[in-house]
């Protein structure tokens, strides 16, 4: 499942001075949690394995989520089905899994038919110069938002929840929003952009978590928005633009997801979506600048 946002208490490495000739070379702000599950699916051309794993002690509760392999040929034996343990790696922007060792195999459990699932069944994909669905949201504040009320502003889209662990997954998309934001504040051509972020997690992202949230990435509310609402219509919403959630039937706040951000622009068209988080704030800023005028 993907998730992401915050992480657990950080685990202090000692090294001892009588051990100061040993390795002691891991990055002060590095820590390494066991993690045992069930592989679900295999990307290696990604480098990456969806895993459905127990609780990790100190980071999370038990999930699925797609986690990447430093090692690659770690990767290459492992099929769908297979049960594993191993050490994930959190560091300051991203982590990874190591010394991943197979303890057995299981039959994959066949997923229920998920609140997701079904709020995307009958609903096409926006495309590039069609107009963006309209839907009713609630903001940081706890006032009813319509995505339509944006106009006429430039949107700058994107869908996330607070509890997300991993910081290449929803914390990176707070950070290059961040960015955005810093960017679009001193340049006067952008001074009709307007940051959108959705989370899909209305359960623990009320507006008062929402309001916390914002307030810790410095956002100017005026320039930066925060909705939740009605989980039925942020997932039919996020579906038009490939947004894929499932929810365990029994743990609402036990989110799957992937990434998608998206540009819409004065008239509530969609001008350019992008996939996952390999997308830069430079790349969305040189793409804003052909959307013209924002004034």
């Amino acid at each position: 499942m993907a998730r992401a946002v915050l992480l657990g208490p950080a685990v202090v490495v000692l090294c001892a001075a009588s051990l100061a000739a040993a390795a002691c070379n891991r990055a002060p702000s590095e820590r390494r949690y066991t993690v045992q599950g069930q592989v679900i699916a295999v990307a290696p051309e990604r480098k990456e394995a969806t895993i459905k794993h127990e609780a990790i002690a100190g980071l999370m509760e038990a999930m699925t989520m797609p986690y990447t392999f430093r090692d690659a040929s770690e990767l290459a034996p492992l099929k769908p089905g297979d049960l594993i343990t191993s050490t994930l790696v959190v560091f300051s922007n991203g982590a990874h899994l190591v010394d991943v060792k197979k303890v057995g195999d299981a039959p994959l459990e066949v997923p229920a038919q998920t609140a997701a699932a079904s709020a995307s069944s009958g609903f096409e994909l926006v495309r590039p110069g069609q107009a963006i669905p309209d839907a009713t949201f609630v903001d940081q504040d706890g006032k009813t938002r319509t995505f339509s009320s944006f106009r006429p502003s430039t949107v700058v889209l994107t869908f996330i929840y607070t509890k997300c662990p991993l910081p290449t997954f929803c914390p990176l998309m707070d950070r290059h929003f961040a960015t955005l934001q810093s960017k679009i504040k001193s340049d006067p051509a952008l001074k009709s952009v307007h940051l959108v972020t959705v989370s899909f997690d209305p359960v623990t992202d009320t507006p008062p978590v929402l309001k916390r949230h914002a307030a810790s990435l410095g956002a100017d509310l005026a320039r930066w928005t925060f909705l939740t609402g009605d989980r039925d219509e942020i997932d039919k919403f996020a579906a038009r633009f490939g947004v894929a959630i499932t929810r365990e039937p029994n743990d609402p706040t036990d989110i799957t997801h992937n990434l998608r951000t998206a540009i819409v622009d004065a008239k509530g068209t969609l001008v350019k979506a992008y996939t996952g988080n390999e997308w830069s704030p430079d790349q969305v800023l040189a793409d804003l600048a052909t959307v013209g005028s924002t004034d």
